[in-house]
This record gives C-alpha cells, structure tokens and sequence, in this order.
C-alpha cells in the first residue's frame, strides 16, 4: 500500500466533556476529521487508562464517565460504535507472547476517547477499539507504537489522546478562554519546536529538558500517548503536520499528524 492510501496517526487534545459545547475546538476537531481518509477502524490510546499488560476495551460494554462535577447531561451521552472485536484479535496476534494482551470484558470507552470522537466522527459509524497505556516508558511507547504501524496499511486510524500540557493543579482560573499559564505556553513552545524539528530524542527527555516541568505535567499520562503515535509513523523523526494549536483553559491543545 502506498502513502496516499495509508492512513495517518495522530496525537489529540481530548479535553474535557464541555469541549463537547465549544464551537471554535470541536469545530476544528471536526474540520480535521473531514480532511482524512475515511477509517475502517479506530484504535485510540487514552490518558486515561493507564493499565500493564496492554488492555483492550470491549465494543458491548457502556461508556465510562471518568470524571465529575459536570452538567448532568454528559453522563447520558452515548456512543455507540459497531462492534470492534476483529481488531482486537489483530491487535492481540500483534503483541509478542511475553506480553500477552487482556481483552477486558466490561470496559468501554473512556472520555479521552468518545469525547473526541462523538466531535471527529458523530455517525458513531466506526468500529473504535481502545487499547490501556501500558507504561510511561517513551521507548517501550514507541515501540508499541511501531508494532501497531502496520494497522495504518489495513485502514486503522491510530490516536493517541492526551493533552500537551495538563497542569491541573496550578490553574487558577477555570474558563474555557483562561490566559495560559507561563509553564503552559513554555512547555508548548518547546514541543512545537522539537516536533517540527522530528527531534523525538529532545521529546523523550522532557522531564529534565522541557520549561514548564513539572507544572505542566505534574503527573505526566496526557504527555506519554504521543510516543505510540510518533511510533506508528512511518519515519518517527520526521516532521509531522501540527493542525490544532493554541490553548484552552491554560491548557495546549497543540495536536499533530504523522504520515
């Protein structure tokens, strides 16, 4: 399969339920979508399932609403997306023996993933498998990534949904139009760079090399899906298309797009 059938990976800002009522971010969240190549399939790596050995969702089983204090109508939301069982058997025949894959029986999607997706592909029409954050290793991220590089050849979309900066903690105001901290743009500013260099080596040591640590990742699951996107590309080290920057709440929502 060439490249002009091949399907991207990518890297997303998930934001939070209310992205949901955000016209300017779901509406370029959506724009993007549009400008893909139709997947077959999704398979989505959220901050939000940080889990060893590697898990998978399954596709009968209700959404996770893992998060709180929100308006009462986003825990009726639904997504219901056909059933993803035929790539979760490819996924698991892709692991190596010495780390077999659990398919979790009662697991759906979290809002790291179905928040993102009820915006980018709102038919619900797309079998979505989501696969645990096994480590925060940036190595082992990236050769996982790699394993999963031959689903783009097969129609797959991999996404890895994190947010650039996720310094929740040190927020001090809480609007979705809230000035960005001076650790949240620094972080930002810094990874924009590196990525449009292809410098994953500068990325992977961002806990002693980024401005803004660890402010900006004071726990670091939003930052980490990134290496099983840049390990899905065909070249890690080149360049990737960043089609969504700036900042919501304070916080990057820089997202990038690898071929």
């Amino acid at each position: 399969m060439d490249d002009s059938t091949r399907m991207p990976a990518l890297y997303i800002g998930h934001g939070a339920p209310p992205l949901l009522d955000d016209p300017v971010w779901s509406g370029q969240l959506a724009a993007w979508a549009q400008d893909l190549p139709r997947p077959k399939a999704i398979l989505i790596v959220s901050a939000h399932w940080e889990s060893a050995p590697v898990m998978l969702s399954a596709s009968s089983a209700p959404l996770v609403y893992d998060f709180g204090g929100f308006d009462a109508k986003y825990y009726r939301m639904t997504y219901e997306t056909p059933d993803a069982t035929a790539l979760a058997t490819r996924v698991a025949a892709m692991m190596p023996a010495s780390e077999p894959v659990h398919q979790h029986a009662s697991r759906g999607l979290d809002h790291g993933a179905w928040v993102p997706l009820r915006i980018m592909y709102p038919g619900a029409d797309i079998p979505v498998l989501q696969m645990s954050l096994p480590t925060d290793d940036p190595v082992k991220l990236m050769e996982l990534g790699k394993r999963l590089r031959p689903l783009r050849d097969e129609g797959v979309l991999i996404i890895g949904s994190g947010f650039l900066t996720h310094g929740l903690p040190f927020l001090t105001e809480w609007r979705i139009d809230a000035a960005a901290p001076g650790w949240s743009t620094d972080f930002d500013a810094w990874a924009g760079e590196a990525l449009a260099r292809g410098d994953v080596d500068e990325l992977a040591r961002y806990r002693t090399k980024a401005p803004g640590m660890p402010y900006a990742h004071p726990t670091v699951e939003h930052y980490t899906p990134l290496f099983v996107t840049l390990g899905a590309a065909t070249d890690p080290e080149s360049p990737g298309l960043q089609v969504i920057d700036g900042f919501w709440m304070g916080l990057s929502k820089r997202s990038l797009q690898v071929a």
